[in-house]
């Protein structure tokens, strides 16, 4: 028992709550004694692996191989992508009769993870002898050893990947892969290490850490078995579909051990922006979201009443601050009831919600999972009417101890649950939510000691299968967020989802963003912003942000400014903090802070066709808005450990500041040319110039040959940074994409073609789609050049200080 974390909890929140806590805190521990073996003889001592192969079987994609002691199944998918299941059995077999497959079922009966299922055969040639066979597709090799172990080889021989036999061994399976002295590895959801995982041990069990999290707190909210290796010989990505609790370590070799469930992975070979487009296929896009999630989102826990909603919403209007969404916490329900609201503190809350959207502002509200266990609550009764929360072994439904007490959990594996869950989101719906946010979904409950979840016993339905906690608790966010996006595309068909989760797992990218929740507010914690909200792109999940001056503390002017500074660049942008915590509106902290933040902020809307643009690109392609520098140049191995600073986009770095006091700092810059986008200043990488980082400020750049989207107003202005004389843009044609900002109607694509003459430049611009040119005017803006002479569409243009306007046009000449 932890005696220090049981006395803070009756602090907190009191003597009667704290003895409930401890109660239910038992109960979990007994039941959970029931998982323990009791065995009469010694455990075993030696692993379990294949042994030798005995036949081998082809069929269309692939073949079946079986060994002494297992089967493994190997499938391509698609040339790049290779499917591998393994069944480890306890026995030998003696015989070399070929022996009937039976496709996996425990956790794989409907494949949470996965948005695709159906693949088309792949050509294949196969290359056998008695040591080994060989399986080549257009993209990749995979060599089955006679032992069990697989090489995969890219198709010029070089070894992406070796793996040694698997090991069985009293319920865990372990998976080994041999890892080159210099490979780095990335991914695994949110973590609080540096984004490179060398060398680290990991935890697959998306965990509350009670109240705050600093540096190497692990795990913590999502834990997703993906990760991306970079190393001499190329690079590839490992997915792990099991979702039981797994450890994984990077020493010599990248171990992964699974305490259930069966051994399926795919594995999928580089370049990473091929593989995260590829996995991304495999577990799903994200939609595009509505345009105003990507704007500034105010929350507090501790807006307790509209009065506090329409303070806040003043408090912007007074200061000049454009603001998208308030969130509405905990406080708004009745008595922590979900899908209820307080009429006393939120008297009538459709019409505060009709209120704010005339201000341009939505109003999301927070859901937790867990159901007030109360006869007289309609939510509770009906779902345990329904059979429909998760239940103890003998079949009484679980209770666990939240916000509102003794509360029960709806079963979300159960696809009726889902169904019945969602239907409730339509109350809310037509009071004028715009958006909902998932909380507490690890799913939490309180404890005294061990961890704050549900007991591992707990059953829960997986569609009729069956199975306990051990196989649901990695996945019960994820099932939440995909009743309550089903929800709001069957409620609301006119309207995008928008949907933000504390937990998850793959596949969480098509239904609900993340943040990274419960951080402590210190420097440390805002120097780990950068690499959790990288780990969580490179896991497929793109849109992510902080609670910006950290969640459980009272930041300084400074660092909450500094803060700020970084979260204007990341996709999801909100201040939020603790009960009892100092005011954290933007203008509280006085001048200079004041109207530092509200530039960011503006700046932040100024880039909106920038960032909507790579939202849809996410969209299509399932690449992160979010990327590592390493993104722009992966031979160049002094960009795989840079985790202080990341690309926006394909045309802007940013290179927060993340140290306290500190007016300048120093930039790794991948190879090209860079502009400072303040002052147009040029830096050639690769280098690591140190960048002017007043308080005003932080190191902005953007690559030569971009041409930039800002709006102003009405009026789009296209800042186009021309690269030096005699080079070519080294990055794609920029584009710009436009529609009405929600729903599912028309849209359009703007492609840029920035092209060098021989007496300046030439920009066309090729447009597809119904929907009409949203601006008004179009402003150019050229930065690096002195532009002596325009024409646009062959019509002479006056030019003032390297700008003119344009309107929507076709081809523009410039003479410099």
């Amino acid at each position: 028992m932890d005696l220090q974390k049981a006395l803070l909890s009756i602090r907190s929140i009191g003597l009667p709550a704290s003895l409930r806590t401890i109660r239910y805190t038992l109960l979990r521990d007994r039941l959970e004694r029931q998982l323990r073996p009791h065995r009469k003889g010694r455990r075993a001592l030696q692993p379990i692996t294949p042994g030798l192969v005995l036949t081998t079987r082809l069929i269309p994609s692939g073949a079946r191989f079986h060994f002494e002691r297992a089967d493994l199944e190997v499938i391509f998918l698609a040339p790049d992508l290779v499917r591998i299941t393994w069944q480890i059995f306890p026995q030998t077999r003696n015989t070399k009769t070929p022996i009937s497959y039976v496709e996996p079922t425990q956790g794989f009966a409907n494949n949470y993870a996965l948005a695709r299922h159906r693949w088309p055969d792949v050509t294949d040639k196969w290359q056998a002898d008695l040591e080994e066979m060989t399986f080549s597709s257009r993209a990749m090799q995979v060599i089955v050893q006679g032992d069990g172990g697989l090489i995969f080889r890219s198709l010029d021989g070089k070894i992406l990947r070796e793996e040694l036999p698997p090991e069985y061994l009293d319920g865990v399976t372990t998976h080994r892969a041999l890892l080159q002295p210099e490979e780095h590895i990335y991914g695994l959801g949110e973590r609080t290490t540096a984004l490179n995982r060398r060398g680290g041990n990991f935890r697959m069990w998306n965990s509350d850490p009670g109240g705050h999290y600093g540096i190497g707190k692990d795990p913590i909210y999502i834990c997703v078995p993906v990760y991306l290796s970079l190393h001499s010989q190329g690079a590839y990505l490992a997915f792990y579909e099991n979702a039981y609790p797994a450890d994984f370590s990077f020493e010599t070799t990248a171990e992964a051990r699974f305490e259930g469930g069966l051994l399926r992975y795919y594995i999928i070979p580089g370049p990473l922006p091929r593989a995260l487009e590829r996995y991304t296929e495999l577990t799903g896009r994200p939609e595009l979201p509505p345009r105003w999630s990507l704007g500034y989102h105010q929350c507090r826990w501790g807006y307790k009443s509209d009065s506090d909603i329409r303070q806040v919403a003043a408090g912007f209007q007074a200061n000049d601050m454009p603001i998208s969404a308030i969130h509405l916490d905990i406080d708004y329900m009745d008595g922590f009831r979900v899908f209820t609201v307080n009429r006393q503190a939120f008297p009538n809350l459709k019409e505060l919600a009709a209120e704010m959207e005339a201000k341009g502002i939505k109003l999301v509200a927070i859901l937790d999972p867990g159901v007030k266990q109360d006869p007289q609550y309609e939510v509770y009764r009906e779902g345990r009417k329904k059979g429909l929360f998760c239940k103890l072994p003998k079949g009484q439904v679980l209770h666990g101890l939240v916000w509102p007490g003794w509360a029960a959990f709806p079963d979300f594996t159960n696809p009726k649950t889902r169904e019945w869950w969602g239907s409730y989101y339509l109350r809310l719906l037509e009071a004028g939510i715009a958006g909902f946010w998932h909380d507490m979904n690890e799913p939490t409950s309180f404890t005294a000691w061990g961890d704050m979840t549900l007991p591992l016993t707990t059953r829960h339905d997986f569609d009729g299968r069956g199975s306990d906690h051990r196989e649901g608790h990695n996945l019960y966010a994820l099932l939440m967020a995909q009743a309550g996006y089903e929800a709001l595309r069957l409620h609301c068909p006119h309207r995008r989802p928008w949907l933000l989760t504390r937990s998850g797992w793959a596949g969480l990218q098509r239904y609900a963003w993340s943040w990274t929740a419960d951080t402590e507010t210190s420097w440390e914690a805002l120097r780990m912003t950068i690499p959790e909200v990288l780990g969580l792109a490179l896991s497929g999940l793109p849109f992510s942000g902080p609670d910006i001056g950290g969640f459980s503390g009272g930041p300084s002017a400074e660092l909450y400014l500094r803060w700020f500074e970084l979260a204007a660049f990341l996709p999801f942008f909100r201040t939020h903090s603790a009960i009892g915590t100092p005011p954290r509106e933007p203008w509280v902290f006085g001048e200079p802070t004041t109207h530092i933040v509200r530039d960011f902020l503006r700046l932040r809307y100024r880039l909106m066709p920038y960032l909507y643009t790579l939202a849809w690109q996410t969209s299509q392609a399932g690449h992160p808005l979010v990327r590592p520098l390493f993104w722009a140049d992966m031979a160049d191995r002094r960009l795989w450990d840079v985790d202080d600073a990341f690309l926006l986009g394909e045309s802007l770095l940013i290179a927060p500041v993340v140290e306290q006091g500190q007016l300048s700092r120093r930039v790794t810059l991948p190879q090209g040319h860079w502009y400072n986008f303040w002052d147009d200043t040029l830096y050639t990488g690769p280098g690591e110039p140190e960048i002017p980082a007043p308080l005003e400020q932080i190191p902005v750049l953007v690559r030569a040959g971009s041409v930039l989207p800002l709006a102003e107003g009405e009026c789009l202005t296209l800042h186009v940074f021309a690269p030096p004389k005699g080079v070519t843009p080294a990055i794609p044609p920029a584009t710009l994409f436009s529609d009405s900002g929600d729903g599912y109607g028309p849209s359009r694509v703007d492609h840029f073609h920035l092209r060098p003459t021989p007496s300046g430049f030439e920009l066309t611009c090729q447009s597809e789609g119904e929907y009409p040119f949203p601006y008004k005017t179009v402003m150019l803006q050229w930065h690096g050049v002195t532009v002596r002479q325009a024409q646009v569409d062959g019509v002479e243009t006056q030019v003032t200080d390297n700008c003119f306007e344009g309107g929507p046009f076709s081809r523009i000449e410039v003479t410099i």
